[in-house]
């Protein structure tokens, strides 16, 4: 059980990290996304992984899944679903305004033009 979630975390790292190495704007977005359910397994794992174990003490329960690591990965799932709204709203706008949803500068954009101040006399 632990070799499948650390291989599933570490899938969902390379993957989020791939993705957010790609030049267009959708492709950065999922691997963000990727990224943060990755870290949303890590962080539940940290709990312990204990089977039919309820997550506080009751009377004579011996074993018992520590609660901290579940609302801690409630709370990462509703921001993270927040700020890709949020990225997303900024890569429609982006892509909108400037017709391509590339994310790095185009060459001409970078050098400058140096016949800007020039009239021609």
């Amino acid at each position: 059980m632990e070799f499948l979630l650390s291989s599933a975390i570490g899938v969902l790292t390379a993957a989020g990290v791939y993705l957010v190495l790609r030049l267009r704007t959708f492709a950065v977005v999922l691997g963000t996304t990727m990224l943060s359910y990755a870290i949303n397994v890590f962080l539940f794992s940290t709990g312990r992984l204990v089977v039919d174990a309820p997550p506080v003490l009751r009377y004579g329960a011996e074993t018992y899944t520590d609660p901290l690591p579940q609302a801690l990965v409630l709370t990462a799932i509703v921001i993270s679903f927040g700020m890709t709204a949020v990225v997303v709203l900024m890569a429609l706008g982006a892509f909108l305004e400037g017709g391509d949803d590339r994310v790095d500068m185009p060459r001409a954009d970078r050098l400058p033009d140096h016949r800007a101040g020039d009239d021609g006399a």
